[in-house]
């Protein structure tokens, strides 16, 4: 009785499903590439494949809803209420955020990446190290000193950053 009745539903979310690992799947394949292509780690390129991952889960969810019989002005009511109590709710961790979405941006404008030797020009506390991680929150500087410093992402997009040497991964693996 269920699958008689929604037939047509059950077979337009099967052609959607398809379209979107599709879809998925080109993005994948096209995120590795770049993130090879300019150097970017593993790691940065996973965490950037798993942030479109769940954008476009979200988005094959509002076509199923749609699919099923749920009016466009109803979802807009239900996603604009979900998004407005979750703002509110991340309004008082907005710092997270701001470095998540400059990590995002740094996947693909950074034009520094690992192994870079850079120095950050901070009128208070300048900084100068060897890139050795870059993350979802955070850059990963070691110092001259073998110290580890971590740096925000949001604040790296905010300071003028030079590129002190090129390649400074040879020095990186003299110090380990």
């Amino acid at each position: 009785m269920f699958l008689e009745h929604f037939k047509t539903e059950l077979i337009n979310t099967t052609i959607v499903l398809a379209i979107f690992i599709l879809i998925r799947f080109i993005l994948k394949v096209s995120i590795k590439k770049l993130g090879q292509k300019t150097g970017i780690n593993d790691a940065r390129i996973g965490l950037i494949s798993r942030y479109t991952t769940v954008t476009l889960f979200l988005i094959f969810i509002l076509f199923v809803a749609y699919i099923f019989g749920a009016k466009f002005e109803d979802l807009a009511v239900i996603f604009s209420s979900v998004f407005a109590v979750i703002g509110i709710g991340l309004f008082a961790i907005w710092s997270i955020l701001s470095n998540i979405t400059s990590g995002i941006i740094m996947f693909f404008s950074f034009p520094y990446k690992v192994g870079d030797k850079i120095k950050i020009h901070d009128k208070d506390a300048p900084i100068e190290g060897i890139i050795e991680d870059i993350r979802a929150f955070q850059l990963h500087l070691r110092l001259d000193n073998g110290d580890l410093v971590t740096y925000p992402n949001n604040l790296i997009l905010q300071k003028a950053v030079t590129l002190v040497q090129k390649d400074a991964i040879e020095d990186f693996g003299d110090m380990h």
